[in-house]
């Protein structure tokens, strides 16, 4: 709980059961988040019967596996259905710190920002963080044309959105059946005059 608001974390999981406690400790350690929701998408690993063992974590498993975009979704409408307030979205393989989930989330609390995304491109850690060379230049020519047909200037649409917090009832929240891929919410959020901001 952050000013009164509810704050729910997502995890979309897929074969994370080696990393998913480390990031789910470090999730809790800031002392506010309310609820954990675990989704995996038919994992071949212990993912499921981990988050299970886990506090203040509701886990729902696919069975069968239906893809990145709709785990995404499935994440959005339970942590709606419980009441978030603020729905922050980190995958559980600790490719990304949970370190600055307080920060982002006051920016999104605090009224300032509808929407706040972390990204790989800023501070230039793309790279360096393991990111194959031919995924940054796709994602560089796909954020530029992106840039160009919506008029922003977001430093990536295809980051994996670990750390992306956003009000219930703004239009991030609203993910319409046929968005099934990762940045889909972006394009629509920022049509509907949404301002974002980002965080390296």
């Amino acid at each position: 709980m952050l000013n009164g608001q509810k704050i729910v974390v997502v995890m979309p999981a897929y074969n994370a059961a080696r990393t998913l406690r480390q990031t789910y400790d470090e999730v809790m350690a800031h002392g506010i988040v309310d609820l954990v929701i675990v989704v995996d998408d038919a994992s071949h690993d212990e993912t499921v019967a981990i988050a299970r063992t886990l506090p203040n974590v509701q886990v729902e498993a696919h069975p069968e596996n239906r893809g990145y975009g709709a785990n995404q979704k499935t994440c959005y409408r339970l942590a709606l259905a419980a009441g978030a307030d603020i729905i922050i979205m980190i995958h559980p393989d600790y490719q990304y710190t949970p370190q600055l989930i307080p920060a982002m989330a006051a920016l999104v609390a605090s009224g300032l920002y509808p929407c706040v995304l972390g990204s790989r491109i800023l501070g230039g850690g793309a790279l360096r963080g393991g990111m194959p060379w031919w995924k940054y230049v796709s994602n560089r020519f796909l954020t530029f044309v992106e840039n160009f047909l919506t008029g922003a200037k977001l430093s990536e649409y295809h980051t994996e959105l670990q750390r992306f917090c956003f009000r219930q009832s703004n239009p991030c929240s609203g993910h319409r059946p046929w968005v099934r891929d990762r940045g889909g919410n972006l394009p629509s959020s920022l049509h509907a005059g949404s301002v974002i901001d980002q965080f390296p």
